[in-house]
């Protein structure tokens, strides 16, 4: 007896925000095992997968790519059973004579198949990945079902990339011919207006927004323009003890399976800066100020051409270096890897921008991440010649040294408390291990 299971997206996973499907990874007839992805949703914040809820077979894909969907929405069924299983069962023992069967016919025969197969289904990782190393889906071998492309097939093939020769065309230089002799242009060669180019309208293409640009987009402009009045206020800063620290450290945290960054240096550092200034780690209200009592600080994670998202590290106030760097380790991997869910960017208190790792030495105004009243920025981290006394007497020497910014919502917070933050985040970086 065949029983249909319905495909339905689990209540509490979007977290209150709206979401559209994006695409189907199986079309109908397919065989699923369950907890395979098989559909792919798009918040406004991040990119998730809807995971088969059974194993069988795929009967119906009831909601459409571009529907928008709702928690416990019946989205497709599948059909499991006995019936079911033998048609998996079918279908993997034909699977052999099928590869056969098409060997035997490709010299006489060319079937153009406009159906889409598990190739074109790829996640948001492995689309990321692509996108990052300019790579086609052609030449990769997929690993996955139904030959699906996965993300460690990506990596693979990056380490052992296939050589692909490239020809490129001759280009055959102009010759003059007896009826036309060469022209030597000089600077009393007559110039006609008939020889000037004709204006050409400006060629372009129109690339959709996805929902996570539009979402940024709208974010961005409430923030800056129709909320808080920025203000930015930038210290310089000493990397040279944390670099030292971090030396002599970086093998163990490694052993223990945590990859010890600066970041992580920079949120216990936070915390220090909030202790001596709570009005940072705030909520601004017509009323009244809304202090936290939570360190909960939000990470800013570039993920190229798709946007930026803020996965949220929780209660740092109570974590020591290496719990801060092990739970920060958890949400960037899960953010770059495309496995965020809308939980993991709620409540943030404060955000951090570490927009020094992509070049850049400042920026201002960062802007500040809705409803909250203060955005750390830090900048690249460059050696230079500084004055320092040495003995008594002024000589220059070479330190590692990075700007500093905190960019604040003036309605919450004055120069004073801006500047009595950014003197002790500066002091607790300078001064570690002291």
């Amino acid at each position: 007896m065949t029983q249909l299971v319905d495909i339905i997206l689990p209540e509490g996973q979007l977290e209150g925000t709206s979401a559209s499907l994006s695409m189907w990874l199986v079309k109908k007839g397919d065989s699923v095992n369950e907890g395979d992805p098989i559909a792919e949703l798009e918040t406004d914040k991040v990119t998730m997968e809807v995971c088969a809820t059974a194993s069988g077979i795929v009967d119906s894909l009831i909601a459409q790519p571009g529907d928008e969907v709702a928690p416990e929405q019946l989205l497709g069924k599948i059909a499991k059973g006995a019936a079911a299983t033998n048609a998996i069962e079918t279908a993997e023992r034909a699977q052999p004579t099928a590869a056969a069967e098409h060997s035997a016919s490709t010299d006489t025969l060319s079937v153009v198949n406009d159906d889409k197969t598990a190739r074109d289904f790829l996640s948001p990782a492995v689309r990321r990945l692509l996108r990052e190393n300019n790579l086609s889906i052609e030449p990769i071998p997929g690993t996955g079902k139904h030959g699906r492309v996965t993300r460690d097939d990506v990596l693979n093939y990056l380490k052992n990339p296939t050589p692909i020769k490239t020809i490129e065309p001759a280009v055959e230089a102009e010759q003059p011919t007896e009826n036309a002799p060469a022209r030597a242009l000089s600077s009393t060669t007559p110039f006609s207006v008939n020889d000037a180019r004709e204006s050409r309208p400006l060629k372009g293409e129109m690339v959709p927004h996805t929902n996570m640009r539009k979402s940024i987009a709208a974010h961005m402009v409430e923030s800056l323009l129709e909320t808080s009045p920025h203000v930015t206020s930038v210290f310089e800063m000493d990397m040279g003890n944390i670099i030292e620290h971090r030396k002599w450290h970086k093998k163990e945290y490694e052993a223990l399976g945590v990859k010890l960054t600066f970041t992580a240096y920079f949120l216990a550092a936070i915390v220090k800066g909030v202790q001596a200034v709570p009005q940072v780690n705030a909520r601004f209200h017509e009323e009244a100020l809304e202090i936290f009592k939570d360190v909960n600080i939000g990470v800013g994670t570039a993920l190229g051409d798709a946007g930026l998202v803020v996965p949220v590290v929780e209660q740092v106030q109570t974590m020591n270096l290496f719990e801060i760097a092990k739970a920060l380790n958890a949400q960037t991997v899960k953010a770059r890897d495309g496995k965020l869910t809308p939980a993991d960017m709620k409540n943030g208190s404060i955000t951090i921008s570490n927009h020094g790792v992509s070049g850049s030495l400042f920026a201002t105004p960062i802007i500040i991440n809705q409803p909250q009243v203060a955005i750390v920025g830090i900048g690249k981290l460059e050696k230079r010649v500084v004055v320092e006394e040495v003995n008594g007497v002024d000589t220059m020497v070479i330190r590692p040294k990075c700007y500093v910014s905190l960019s604040i919502d003036h309605r919450a917070l004055d120069a004073h408390q801006t500047n009595n933050f950014l003197s002790v985040f500066v002091e607790t970086i300078e001064n570690w291990g002291q």
